[in-house]
């Protein structure tokens, strides 16, 4: 690779991401002739255009996609490696984005996360609770919290929380209205408290385990919400029965406002885990949290 071609490279990524000259050039710093002239040179040398250019548009031709999709990953290990060297190695700090699912808001990063931002007061926290998976890169997250099993291979992965024991549960209220019910299938008649999808609309199933086989239960909801807290405390107002895991309700079983019902079918799932793309280097402050989250898992055993 000549001396100048990586320029040609990072001159042709912005450009395809922009799709436009002017604003490439803008955000890199540079003027729009030298930006033009930077990925002709890089055609000139790959014998191949990269990109269709009209007086009006910027588009990428057949070429032009293959290659974007094969260079891109590499420019962003660079441009990564290049903003791990510049923070200080001992010294943690920016803005440090996490993707995580509602459970692991009461499970986990309300207690982390106050003692984390007091640990390393030179690190901000911004955490956006969604169900559903993204693309870490993509949308700019550090790091992100799911359940072990549906993690794809190429994640490294931090266990966080104990297997997730799933239970039925209600209010003593509510039983002794409308009675227990004894197997899966006495839930069609009963008022249930679902939780639904925010971006899908769709209502999650309750799944058990009745012979040896895992049987999936889709509840037709009194009342459905996308927060599993919320369907917690509507349990414990007698409101229905609600399908959680045991250990967002710890303290609700302990005070006897809601109690475990069909916990002979009830599954376990595998714990949350702290994942990141192993084709990143981590940078110093999720290194931090990494490591703080692993001193945390430790003082709780």
């Amino acid at each position: 690779m000549r001396l100048d071609q990586l320029s040609g490279v990072i001159a042709f990524i912005k450009v395809a991401e922009t799709r436009s000259f002017t604003r490439a050039a803008a955000e890199l710093g540079v003027a729009p002739p030298s930006l033009s002239e930077a990925v002709r040179a890089l055609e000139a040398r790959l014998g191949v255009r990269l990109l269709n250019r009209t007086t009006r548009s910027v588009g990428l031709t057949e070429a032009g996609a293959a290659y974007l999709d094969r260079v891109r990953p590499a420019a962003e290990e660079i441009q990564t490696a290049g903003t791990a060297l510049k923070e200080a190695k001992d010294h943690p700090a920016g803005l440090l984005r996490l993707n995580v699912p509602w459970i692991a808001g009461p499970m986990l990063m309300e207690a982390l996360a106050t003692p984390f931002l007091a640990a390393y007061p030179d690190v901000r926290l911004d955490i956006v609770f969604d169900d559903n998976f993204v693309d870490l890169a993509a949308e700019g997250f550090d790091a992100g919290i799911r359940i072990g099993e549906l993690l794809d291979r190429d994640m490294i992965a931090l266990r966080v929380s104990e297997p997730l024991r799933m239970t039925v549960l209600a209010s003593p209220s509510y039983l002794a209205r409308r009675g227990t019910p004894k197997r899966p299938a006495d839930l069609a008649g009963h008022d249930c408290i679902a939780y639904r999808f925010a971006s899908t609309r769709v209502v999650a199933s309750w799944e058990f385990i009745i012979e040896g086989r895992d049987v999936a239960f889709t509840p037709e909801p009194r009342l459905a919400a996308n927060t599993m807290s919320f369907a917690a405390s509507m349990a414990a107002q007698g409101a229905g029965l609600a399908f959680l895991a045991e250990q967002l309700v710890v303290e609700a079983l302990r005070a006897g406002t809601l109690v475990k019902v069909l916990e002979a079918y009830c599954p376990t799932y595998e714990p949350l885990h702290l994942y990141y793309p192993s084709r990143r280097l981590a940078p110093p402050k999720l290194r931090a949290f990494l490591d703080f989250v692993r001193t945390a898992r430790l003082d709780r055993s």
